[in-house]
């Protein structure tokens, strides 16, 4: 019954989120703010409301490592796994100035959230912080997005433009959607996380093992499913934009407002900070000589697919504590790691010869 509640979970987390999104971008056309807005907050946002359900559930039920583990684990899943897959569908070309401004934001923002859990917690204090900082992303994502292409606003009023006049534009109708999905979210979340602790329990897995893989894994569907839709649609900028969004969102809003409600700071355990904090944070700045030189090509897909497949390997491993644990890690420290570096510098470099070649 408790992976039944567990499935079902998920199906109503991803159910609501689409809901959600569909509801809150009508209303949004509607309202008259442009797709571009749209595409950059409302989706991006929507998509990662799922995370936030589930964080605000595990707090108010005392399970502060699954809230912790869910924001790392998505954040790190929204890098390696939805760009990766979207990236081998269609190699992701990033026209827009505003993701590119937004990945630098989202390295910095990793750097905070590991300088604010070095004491081990996160109140209050840091939730109105980073909530505040939420404020400021969102005004400043409406006063940049005036500045970006033609081009790259067309892409986005092909994907949220205007509806047909019919039932499905009418303000009400969307109100009842963004209600409805709204119901669907919270009633997924405590389905999700009540089915991921008694698993847990009866597996002897810690609770942040399981927020770091099936809840992240759970909760980041919707960035999937619209990240991949938009790369089988050429829309190459919403792939991207997405990804990068959510995981700012999951960052200043999740951690911001579950910290900001919880009714005790959240503890953030001594493993996150000496291992997955640090992963979110190389895997961001490892990021960015591949965004910067303005392509997300099929062999760097391949390389974060591959990542995420050994991050996974590794936290399977440290909570079973096999014996294979020492090889592996040893394997990854000397050899593939300093392997994907070297790869990474060697595109980078290539791309930017390539570019000066070809410049007057």
């Amino acid at each position: 019954m408790t992976y039944i509640l567990l499935a079902i979970g998920f199906v109503l987390l991803v159910g609501g989120a689409e809901v959600l999104v569909r509801g809150a971008s009508k209303l949004a056309i509607i309202l008259g703010v442009s797709p571009l807005i749209i595409g950059l907050t409302v989706v991006a946002f929507g998509t990662s409301s799922p995370e936030l359900a589930v964080s605000l559930q595990a707090v108010f039920t005392d399970e502060p490592a699954v809230t912790v583990g869910n924001i790392i684990g998505s954040n790190i899943f929204n890098i390696l796994v939805i760009l990766g897959a979207s990236a081998l569908v269609l190699p992701l070309a990033v026209a827009q100035r505003l993701v590119r401004i937004d990945v630098l934001l989202m390295v910095v923002l990793s750097l905070i959230v590991l300088l604010l859990s070095l004491n081990g917690e996160v109140g209050r204090l840091e939730g109105l912080f980073l909530t505040a900082w939420l404020v400021g992303y969102i005004g400043f994502t409406i006063f940049e997005s005036r500045q970006d292409s033609d081009a790259v606003k067309a892409e986005y009023a092909e994907e949220f433009g205007g509806g047909n006049g019919g039932i499905g534009d009418h303000p009400a109708f969307n109100f009842g959607l963004v209600g409805i999905g709204l119901a669907l979210l919270a009633l997924g979340a405590r389905w999700l996380v009540d089915g991921a602790t008694e698993i847990a329990l009866a597996l002897g897995l810690s609770d942040l093992i399981i927020g770091l893989t099936v809840v992240a894994v759970g909760t980041s569907l919707p960035e999937v499913a619209t990240s991949i839709v938009a790369a089988l649609k050429g829309e190459r900028d919403i792939a991207v934009g997405n990804a990068v969004g959510s995981k700012i969102f999951n960052i200043l809003a999740v951690l911001g407002v579950a910290s900001l409600v919880s009714p005790t700071a959240i503890e953030v355990p001594t493993s996150a900070i000496r291992f997955d904090l640090p992963v979110m944070l190389v895997v961001a700045v490892a990021s960015l000589p591949i965004f910067f030189k303005g392509i997300v090509t099929r062999l760097e897909a391949g390389l974060f697919l591959g990542y995420y497949a050994a991050y996974l390997a590794y936290t399977i491993l440290v909570a079973s504590q096999h014996d294979a644990l020492g090889t592996f890690s040893t394997v990854m420290l000397a050899f593939v790691v300093p392997l994907t570096v070297l790869t990474l510098i060697t595109i980078f470099y290539l791309e930017m010869r390539s570019r000066q070649a070809s410049s007057p």
